[in-house]
């Protein structure tokens, strides 16, 4: 079921996941479509999340977004940005020097090579924020050397996490810590709970199939010419073809799955492996290493005393279930 509508202000809106944002020219929405996406989310009874661009909008725009409650997801560099709900930054050291604000949560786009090698500035980041979300840009092309170097990260990253905790501090780092509050699958769900209005005034299933040019038509979504993707538009309506192959119980391989702090993303199934609901080993290795750190760090922290006693994360001796279902 629908819970979410993400609305980005701007063809240029920021990237806050996995994919890049691949328009360098300024498309702001139209009034008339911000207003009829914001009262289609009324009707559907909708959480928004706007997505805004680098330059401040006019104040008829602000005044419209105001009127219903939302989310504002921002890049660093906004004008605005003091009134940010989620911060994104796209680069280690320009978040390492910045001042950080607990109130609000922040998310990271790098790459898993420049993650392990920025180790120390990522910990001083998580100690100065109350949450922080890292987005790796990179899986399409991340090797087994640099998977194998992001395992020794995350380990001595959870030892710091370790001392953190035993501090009296509540560090929240998307990779280590949400695994161990997990009972069940808690992924991105595009095209299930949310859905993406883009400037245009059409619906996409997230922001990332917005900037897709290939034809839709061998992937079964079947949108129109100038807009593939598309999964209706504010004129017609939502239309999602195959609208199953987006929920959980129709992903044979992730819905028996216990990496439930995994996102999931539909956007790098269908890239990696031609099926939107079928993960990529690359995807599942690494969600695997953040299950097995998280569970490490439960029982570390179980060492200094009583921590999440209902919580218990099994042992498992491999990093993609697809070997696992090949062995049997």
């Amino acid at each position: 079921m629908l819970s979410y509508l993400v609305i980005l202000l701007d063809r240029t809106s920021v990237s806050f996941c996995h994919y890049p944002v691949t328009e360098a020219e300024s498309k702001p929405i139209s009034l008339d479509n911000l207003k009829a996406g914001i009262l289609f989310a009324m009707k559907e009874n909708l959480m928004i999340q706007f997505v805004y661009p680098s330059y401040t909008l006019p104040k008829e725009y602000k005044q419209l977004i105001e009127s219903i409650d939302h989310v504002k997801i921002m890049p660093y560099n906004s004008p605005d940005i003091d009134l940010a709900d989620i911060v994104v930054y796209d680069d280690v050291d320009t978040m390492h020097t910045a001042h950080l604000f607990n109130s609000v949560s922040y998310v990271l786009r790098t790459t898993i090579h420049t993650f392990v090698s920025h180790e120390n500035e990522i910990y001083d980041i998580l100690g100065n924020s109350i949450r922080l979300n890292v987005m790796f840009t990179d899986i399409e092309t991340v090797s087994d050397v640099t998977l194998n170097s992001y395992r020794d990260c995350l380990s001595r990253m959870s030892s710091k996490v370790e001392g953190m905790y035993v501090n009296g501090k509540n560090p929240q780092l998307n990779l280590l810590t949400d695994r161990m509050m997990l009972q069940s699958m808690n992924n991105c769900n595009a095209g299930d709970s949310t859905i993406t209005l883009a400037p245009d005034g059409k619906f996409y299933l997230c922001p990332a199939f917005v900037y897709e040019s290939q034809t839709a038509e061998q992937w079964g979504l079947g949108g129109p010419k100038d807009a593939p993707f598309s999964i209706g538009s504010l004129v017609d309506g939502l239309d999602i073809k195959n609208a199953q192959l987006y929920k959980l119980d129709h992903a044979p391989i992730c819905r028996v799955c216990d990496a439930y702090q995994c996102k999931r993303c539909i956007w790098l199934n269908r890239r990696m492996t031609m099926e939107v609901n079928t993960p990529s080993h690359e995807q599942c290795v690494i969600a695997h290493l953040e299950r097995n750190e998280s569970r490490k760090l439960l029982y570390l922290l179980r060492e200094h005393g009583q921590f999440l006693p209902e919580q218990e994360i099994s042992e498992i001796d491999y990093l993609d279930p697809f070997d696992k279902v090949i062995a049997e």
